[in-house]
């Protein structure tokens, strides 16, 4: 059973059993030669990609932002999530 709890709506604390923790990664995506391809429908397509890739694996997308070259993406996991495996995922 998790609790969460908001530390001044800055930082929030998920208590386990046994463990404290929060772990967020800033992951930053660049399309090959910086070209803008990701306009339009696609990069609605990718933010509803993103949304249902993070309730597959059960992580939370707290800030996205999907740029005509780039994708900046803020996520909230647990510990036993690895960051390679974020990337793989």
């Amino acid at each position: 059973m998790e609790k969460t709890f908001d530390l001044n709506n800055i930082s929030k604390l998920t208590y386990g059993r046994g463990y404290v923790y929060s772990l967020q990664y800033h992951i930053v995506w660049c399309t090959k030669y910086r070209k803008q391809i990701l306009k339009d429908g696609i990069a609605q397509e990718c933010k509803d990609l993103l949304q249902l890739i993070a309730e597959q694996y059960a992580f939370r997308i707290l800030a996205m932002e999907v740029m005509p070259d780039h994708i900046h993406l803020l996520l909230d996991c647990r510990p036993q999530f690895l960051i390679s495996d974020m990337i793989k995922i």
